[in-house]
């Protein structure tokens, strides 16, 4: 594809996108009429995925864990596009409800914030300026409700220190980007049926539906928020 094929539809960016939330959200996109981006770290699986969901959808390499792939998948964008105009920060990785933070199982919580909270840095880092670009970039990290200082108990200690710790980055991000057109929020999607929550939760459509509403919002929409289906969450 040529740099300027797509110029006439807006451009979005998930990561961790080949299946469970992001493949969802990557799909509502699609439909409305974005040009979307699977940011996957298996191109292979990827591929599959953009298939699946047909329209302007392609995969691209990016392991958000690896230390230089968000800015080898950034040069290929503004080679290609010159711009991004949503980004959804949706790669997340163990979810350990039995674990207790007494107990520390130290891999598990490094792996956790390598990609929860790094991998989602660095795409940040590596994007603003494409999203700077857009004129009215959208910026949205995929969190959780167990990263709200309100509500937080025992339980899922890598998990949710990790999507507190995001959530700090949302408001940082969100600052550091006002005035840029660039707004910038944390989207709970609650808990939704996906091999990372398991079966009994919501449907992933309804889950992906506040993530895409925070991916369309208009200029005057907010930025530095924590939302669940359009309503704000405690801290």
């Amino acid at each position: 594809m040529t740099r300027g094929t797509h110029h006439s539809a807006k451009l979005a960016l998930v990561t961790g996108a080949n299946r469970g939330i992001g493949l969802e959200t990557a799909r509502q996109l699609a439909q409305l009429d974005f040009t979307v981006l699977l940011g996957v770290r298996d191109l292979a699986k990827g591929e599959v995925a953009a298939r699946k969901i047909g329209g302007k959808v392609e995969a691209i390499a990016l392991d958000v864990a690896a230390h230089d792939a968000a800015a080898h998948a950034a040069a290929e964008v503004e080679r290609r596009f010159g711009r991004l105009d949503v980004l959804v920060n949706n790669a997340a990785i163990h979810y350990d409800p039995s674990a207790r933070a007494l107990k520390p199982d130290w891999t598990v919580i490094r792996e956790a914030f390598e990609t929860n909270v790094f991998g989602a840095w660095r795409v940040a880092a590596a994007f603003a300026p494409l999203l700077r670009a857009s004129g009215n970039g959208r910026l949205v990290n995929v969190s959780s409700e167990g990263g709200s200082l309100a509500s937080m108990g025992a339980g899922a200690p890598a998990y949710s220190t990790s999507k507190a710790t995001l959530n700090a980055l949302t408001r940082i991000l969100a600052a550091e980007l006002r005035g840029s057109g660039v707004l910038v929020n944390s989207i709970c999607p609650g808990w939704v049926a996906t091999d990372m929550g398991g079966p009994g939760g919501r449907p992933v459509a309804q889950g992906a539906a506040g993530i895409v509403w925070a991916a369309t919002l208009p200029d005057d929409g907010p930025t530095g928020g924590f939302f669940r289906d359009g309503k704000r969450l405690p801290w």
